[in-house]
Protein backbone atom coordinates (compact mmCIF):
# COMPACT_ATOMS: atom_id res chain seq x y z
CA UNK A 1 0.00 0.00 0.00
CA UNK A 2 2.69 2.32 -0.88
CA UNK A 3 0.89 4.59 -2.69
CA UNK A 4 -2.17 5.01 -0.72
CA UNK A 5 -2.17 7.88 2.37
CA UNK A 6 -4.52 9.88 5.07
CA UNK A 7 -4.62 12.63 7.03
CA UNK A 8 -6.76 14.02 9.21
CA UNK A 9 -7.40 18.11 9.03
CA UNK A 10 -4.84 19.52 11.70
CA UNK A 11 -5.99 21.45 14.43
CA UNK A 12 -3.17 24.19 13.59
CA UNK A 13 -2.00 25.03 10.69
CA UNK A 14 1.62 23.32 9.07
CA UNK A 15 2.93 26.47 7.37
CA UNK A 16 1.82 29.74 6.11
CA UNK A 17 1.02 30.23 2.79
CA UNK A 18 3.42 33.20 0.73
CA UNK A 19 -0.35 34.67 0.29
CA UNK A 20 -0.74 34.92 4.08
CA UNK A 21 -3.32 32.09 5.02
CA UNK A 22 -2.62 29.46 7.07
CA UNK A 23 -2.29 26.00 5.37
CA UNK A 24 -3.15 22.54 6.87
CA UNK A 25 -1.59 19.57 4.54
CA UNK A 26 -3.60 16.78 3.26
CA UNK A 27 -2.42 14.15 1.10
CA UNK A 28 -0.93 14.22 -2.38
CA UNK A 29 0.28 12.30 -5.08
CA UNK A 30 2.95 13.07 -7.82
CA UNK A 31 0.06 14.16 -10.17
CA UNK A 32 -1.49 16.51 -7.30
CA UNK A 33 -1.77 18.15 -3.75
CA UNK A 34 -4.64 19.41 -1.50
CA UNK A 35 -4.52 21.73 1.61
CA UNK A 36 -7.16 23.37 3.35
CA UNK A 37 -6.27 27.17 3.47
CA UNK A 38 -7.55 28.82 6.58
CA UNK A 39 -8.07 33.14 6.72
CA UNK A 40 -9.15 34.16 9.96
CA UNK A 41 -12.39 36.90 10.26
CA UNK A 42 -11.17 40.64 8.87
CA UNK A 43 -7.84 38.61 6.88
CA UNK A 44 -7.05 39.96 3.46
CA UNK A 45 -4.95 37.57 1.46
CA UNK A 46 -1.61 39.15 -0.58
CA UNK A 47 -2.42 38.65 -4.21
CA UNK A 48 -0.19 36.50 -6.27
CA UNK A 49 -0.18 34.07 -9.77
CA UNK A 50 1.22 30.83 -10.24
CA UNK A 51 3.41 30.14 -12.24
CA UNK A 52 2.94 26.56 -12.89
CA UNK A 53 0.04 24.77 -11.24
CA UNK A 54 -3.34 25.02 -11.78
CA UNK A 55 -5.63 24.96 -8.61
CA UNK A 56 -8.94 23.99 -7.94
CA UNK A 57 -11.19 25.54 -4.61
CA UNK A 58 -14.04 24.39 -2.86
CA UNK A 59 -15.35 26.32 -0.03
CA UNK A 60 -16.26 24.59 3.27
CA UNK A 61 -17.20 27.32 5.67
CA UNK A 62 -17.02 31.21 6.05
CA UNK A 63 -18.00 33.86 3.89
CA UNK A 64 -15.46 36.48 1.54
CA UNK A 65 -14.90 37.38 -2.08
CA UNK A 66 -11.80 36.63 -4.55
CA UNK A 67 -10.55 38.43 -6.96
CA UNK A 68 -9.36 37.14 -9.82
CA UNK A 69 -7.60 38.38 -13.51
CA UNK A 70 -6.38 36.42 -16.52
CA UNK A 71 -5.76 37.38 -20.22
CA UNK A 72 -9.30 37.47 -20.44
CA UNK A 73 -10.59 40.00 -18.11
CA UNK A 74 -10.80 40.16 -13.89
CA UNK A 75 -14.09 38.98 -11.68
CA UNK A 76 -14.92 39.33 -8.25
CA UNK A 77 -16.79 36.12 -6.86
CA UNK A 78 -18.67 35.52 -3.46
CA UNK A 79 -17.19 32.97 -1.22
CA UNK A 80 -19.45 31.22 0.52
CA UNK A 81 -19.94 27.48 1.71
CA UNK A 82 -20.59 24.79 -1.59
CA UNK A 83 -18.93 27.00 -3.76
CA UNK A 84 -16.29 25.55 -6.22
CA UNK A 85 -13.64 27.49 -8.48
CA UNK A 86 -11.00 27.06 -10.89
CA UNK A 87 -7.35 29.32 -10.24
CA UNK A 88 -5.10 28.32 -13.74
CA UNK A 89 -2.01 28.87 -13.73
CA UNK A 90 -0.93 32.32 -14.31
CA UNK A 91 -4.28 33.62 -13.29
CA UNK A 92 -4.08 36.80 -10.47
CA UNK A 93 -6.06 35.77 -7.44
CA UNK A 94 -6.59 37.53 -3.98
CA UNK A 95 -9.16 36.43 -1.55
CA UNK A 96 -10.66 38.01 1.58
CA UNK A 97 -12.87 36.87 4.69
CA UNK A 98 -15.70 39.20 4.88
CA UNK A 99 -17.47 37.27 7.78
CA UNK A 100 -17.28 36.97 11.48
CA UNK A 101 -16.29 33.26 11.09
CA UNK A 102 -13.03 31.57 9.75
CA UNK A 103 -13.07 31.67 6.02
CA UNK A 104 -12.24 27.73 4.82
CA UNK A 105 -11.08 26.38 1.53
CA UNK A 106 -9.91 23.22 0.30
CA UNK A 107 -7.77 22.93 -2.48
CA UNK A 108 -5.99 20.56 -4.70
CA UNK A 109 -2.98 22.03 -6.89
CA UNK A 110 -2.14 20.27 -10.23
CA UNK A 111 1.01 19.36 -10.17
CA UNK A 112 1.69 19.17 -6.76
CA UNK A 113 3.02 22.23 -4.93
CA UNK A 114 6.71 22.71 -6.12
CA UNK A 115 7.69 25.26 -3.09
CA UNK A 116 7.70 29.28 -2.32
CA UNK A 117 8.74 30.37 -5.44
CA UNK A 118 6.02 29.22 -7.22
CA UNK A 119 3.85 31.95 -5.59
CA UNK A 120 4.49 35.62 -7.81
CA UNK A 121 3.25 38.78 -5.69
CA UNK A 122 1.01 40.85 -8.01
CA UNK A 123 -1.02 44.39 -7.23
CA UNK A 124 -4.34 43.44 -5.81
CA UNK A 125 -7.91 45.38 -5.72
CA UNK A 126 -7.27 44.93 -1.95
Amino acid sequence: MSGISQRHLPDNADVLAPDGSEVRILVATGRGSMAHFRLQPGQVAKAIHHRTVDELWFVTAGCGRIWRKDQAGETVTGLVPGLSLTIPAGTSFQFRCDGEEALDIVGVTMPPWPGEDEAQFVQGPW
